[in-house]
């Protein structure tokens, strides 16, 4: 069940992507919480960095833990933790809100917050594999894809009335793929696809000024409440200075704490959804493609661990957390360069909070699990 040796056996080329990111968002929030430039050492050790430095100290302990940890193991768990998730997601409602809307707990003894749709994500991934799996020879009816959605739908709907969108539609890209890779008919598969298309294609459209958002307003406004709509508006504050910053940045950058934009806090949560921008500004197209380049490495990695997988279920969870990071990364630097409305969404291993930190943690960790075990039987 746990095997320390396992340890020898993963694949060494994601654990340094790993700690570069970290060191990234330790950069970022250091440079987007200094009050004025020439920063002194409390200021650069702020509370908000030390939170992040445990949430990674943490997140390593787990991606260890894991790593030594059969994941087939997780098979007799998977409801427990389903009905666990789905219980903390509707007690948020049953707590005080934070910043107007309940997405947290706060616990005195933690130094983080911790937001049940972080992992909800995780948990849907694994709940889907070990149903598909267990229904792998009726896996092209029509009542297994039935049940299968409805594992999802409970939820999506949980964390969409937060409101808490981006996490929401996250699980909509997940579910998909594991519907494939599980088995799920082609038809169904192929008209989920084209529904999707059509919403991404109109979004797209809105934002690149092809459609008039507010000439486009009377008709969706009908059976869309206008706070929804508005949400689809690419001339907002945030939009614009994301796009700012990372046309401020050049090809170089204006160098690490130098950035005028984002370090004089005219980028909204520079450390948080608009990571992307702050450190596009200090470092330039070189490091945006630098950044890019660590997670086009560390998600195609993550792929070729569902290709190794050597079981059924290990394939369908690899895929499903390959897809999990994928979607991360596409949402963020999509928002913050203005193809997609600002959702929230994290970048993965780089946005402040430990939640997000953690989840991520796990999943790579269970990804390793399964590459580590490549040769078991």
């Amino acid at each position: 069940m746990w095997d320390p040796r396992y340890l020898k056996r993963i694949d060494f080329r994601t654990l340094p992507i790993i700690l570069i990111l970290m060191t990234i968002s330790i950069l970022v929030i250091i440079s987007t919480t200094s009050v004025v430039h020439g920063v002194q050492d409390e200021i650069i050790f702020s509370p908000l960095v030390k939170n992040q430095l445990r949430a990674f100290g943490l997140g390593l302990f787990v991606y260890l833990f894991l790593i030594c940890f059969d994941y087939r193991m997780l098979r007799e768990w998977t409801w427990f933790f389903y009905l666990g998730i789905v219980i903390m997601l509707i007690g948020l409602y049953f707590v005080p809100a934070i910043h107007n809307v309940r997405r947290w707990y706060r616990f005195p003894f933690l130094p983080f917050d911790i937001q049940p749709s972080e992992y909800a994500k995780l948990v849907v991934v694994l709940t889907l594999s070990w149903f598909l799996e267990k229904k792998m020879q009726v896996a092209k009816q029509v009542k297994t894809f039935l049940q299968a959605s409805f594992i999802v739908f409970i939820p999506f709907v949980l964390i969409l009335k937060q409101p808490d969108l981006g996490t929401a539609l996250i699980l909509g890209p997940i579910a998909l793929v594991i519907f494939y890779f599980g088995g799920v008919k082609k038809s169904i598969i192929k008209s989920l696809v084209i529904v999707g298309s059509i919403l991404f294609g109109f979004i797209l459209l809105v934002f690149l000024g092809v459609l008039s958002h507010e000439e486009m307003r009377p008709f969706f406004t009908k059976f869309m409440k206008e706070y929804q709509y508005e949400r689809l508006n690419p001339d907002t504050y945030h939009q614009k200075a994301g796009q700012t910053a990372i046309a401020l940045g050049k090809f170089f950058g204006s160098g690490f704490c130098k950035s005028e934009f984002t370090g004089y806090n005219w980028l909204p949560y520079g450390y948080t959804d608009s990571v992307f921008p702050a450190f596009t500004e200090e470092f330039g197209l070189v490091g945006a493609f630098f950044l890019l380049g660590l997670f086009f490495s560390l998600i195609y990695f993550s792929f070729q661990v569902a290709e190794v997988a050597r079981d059924h279920f290990g394939k369908l969870l690899a895929s499903g957390i390959a897809v999990y990071l994928a979607m991360h990364v596409i949402i963020n630097i999509g928002m913050m360069c203005g193809f997609l409305p600002i959702t929230g969404v994290p970048l993965v291993l780089i946005s402040y909070g430990g939640s997000s930190v953690l989840s991520t943690m796990i999943a790579l960790g269970l990804l390793q699990s399964i590459y580590a075990r490549r040769f078991a039987f």
